[in-house]
């Protein structure tokens, strides 16, 4: 029998105990500190079939993928292939775009940092051939364009897709074997792959979803086209992921001490490149990362979900810190154990105290403003009242479902929002699936609200014409 020190037998129990609070079917924890690694593990891959959740479990990563894309771009960077300031013409010269100005002036940082005024997303099915990702950006021109060229940050899952195209013309590889022989490969990372096929022959954590009744149900296995792949296609293990997270706090080198990509580069990549407003995304964007500063410390990071799934990463560089976290039930209870974990994590083992803001009482002034829909590519948000105050529902476009082969996300029902104190329009859920997840609302010349920001992605408001009904800005009334 394995013995365990203080620190995981403590680790164990919590994650133990909030993971059967919540009733999330299984979770993966890994955590670096003191020079170690620690984990944390609970229950099952799947109810269907329970196989125990380990260290080595892969899980879908979503978004998380988005830091191996940005990182290996950063490698082509370091080597001389890439420039960061050029223009995305220079390596992807078919690139078009509805407007011909912005497909001109677009460069690589801004795909990186999310300033190239892409929408959030670009739904376009086009398989898993080699050719994917190419195809994909070749109808890139049908796609929304939400702002100028290095203005206004808007989280875009678009522009890191385009971001991987680069990658393939510039290696003569598809991404996902590109990415393989620049990162995964040479940081010893044998559980992280792109591939669905090869990690359904291993451990999996299948994804869970809760039904009206609050029944939970296992979810046939499912990941986005391979064409997504950049912004959040990778699957892998928590014990990989912690890996990658030591590569990035020893600034380059492997486990090994083989140095893999020169320390400035990983260095630059955790430096602010523009400032974030009112999100819970962090205070600005690095390359490829999120950075906050908390309680005294500043905290390198990225989330990710994909339909029944949650893994968050967060990075402490200057205590030599991380923090990991993978589970398998979604769109709530898994993101509120993630949640939990990180923040005891924080606080455990540095002191840490990760605090919400409080929001202000329901004002119907206020309210009234801000009620209505607002709507981006992919979704719909719905601001309305209740008998509590402000509410915030979600909801994935019905023509998009309706044009969809596969499964998606649940959409999210009616939960608490509050206005946060100040004038900067800002407001954070408070309760369901989005609980934390903090936004702003975006006013015109003439003070009028056009649009809401949520989780770093803008969505434009509805004309009231355009909406079905009327709603009042009074509690108890819908």
């Amino acid at each position: 029998m394995t013995s365990t020190t203080p620190q995981e037998s403590t680790l164990q129990e919590f994650v133990t105990a909030k993971a059967t609070e919540l009733g999330v079917p299984g979770v993966a924890v890994g955590i670096w500190v003191d020079n170690k690694a620690v984990y944390g593990c609970h229950g099952v891959t799947s109810i269907d079939d329970p196989q125990p959740v380990d260290q080595d479990t892969l899980f879908l990563v979503g978004s998380i993928s988005k830091s191996f894309t940005a990182t290996a771009l950063m490698r082509l960077v370091a080597d001389g292939r890439v420039e960061l300031h050029a223009p995305v013409r220079r390596y992807v010269p078919e690139l078009e775009l509805a407007d011909e100005q912005h497909a001109a002036k677009i460069t690589v940082l801004q795909l990186l940092n999310h300033t190239a005024g892409l929408d959030w997303r670009f739904s376009a099915e086009t398989g898993k051939g080699d050719d994917a990702l190419a195809d994909y950006v070749a109808r890139l021109k049908e796609s929304e364009l939400i702002g100028r060229p290095g203005g206004r940050p808007s989280y875009s899952q678009t522009a890191y897709n385009l971001a991987g195209r680069i990658i393939e013309k510039v290696t003569g590889r598809a991404f996902d074997q590109a990415v393989t022989t620049l990162l995964f490969q040479p940081l010893g990372m044998t559980d992280t792959t792109y591939s669905l096929e090869e990690a359904l022959s291993r451990s999996f954590a299948a994804p869970h979803e809760r039904g009206q009744d609050g029944a939970l149900t296992a979810l046939a296995p499912w990941k986005e086209s391979r064409a997504n792949n950049p912004g959040g296609g990778a699957i892998g293990s928590v014990a990989d992921l912690l890996r990658w997270a030591r590569f990035h706090l020893s600034y380059g080198r492997s486990d090994t001490g083989a140095r893999v990509m020169p320390a400035q580069v990983l260095h630059q990549m955790q430096q602010p490149t523009v400032e974030l407003r009112g999100t819970s995304l962090g205070d600005a964007t690095g390359i490829g990362w999120f950075l906050r500063d908390t309680d005294g410390v500043r905290i390198v990071e990225h989330g990710g979900s994909a339909r029944g799934q949650f893994a968050d990463l967060r990075l402490v560089p200057e205590r030599d810190f991380a923090v990991v976290v993978a589970s398998n039930e979604g769109p709530d209870r898994g993101l509120e154990l993630n949640q939990a974990i990180v923040h005891w994590a924080l606080e455990h083992y540095l002191g840490v105290i990760d605090r919400a803001p409080e929001p202000l009482p329901f004002d119907a002034e206020r309210a009234r403003e801000v009620v209505g829909d607002y709507a981006n590519e992919m979704m719909t948000i719905t601001i309305d009242t209740d008998a509590s105050g402000l509410t915030i529902a979600c909801a994935i476009k019905p023509e998009l479902r309706a044009a969809s082969d596969a499964e998606m996300p649940a959409d999210l029902p009616a939960a608490g929002l509050g206005l946060l104190p100040g004038d900067g329009d800002e407001y954070i859920v408070t309760g369901g699936g989005l609980t934390g997840q903090r936004g702003f609302f975006t006013r015109d010349r003439n003070g009028a609200i056009i649009g809401a920001d949520l989780a770093g992605r803008l969505f434009s408001r509805v004309p009231p014409t355009a909406r079905s009904g009327d709603r009042s800005a009074q509690p108890g009334t819908r």
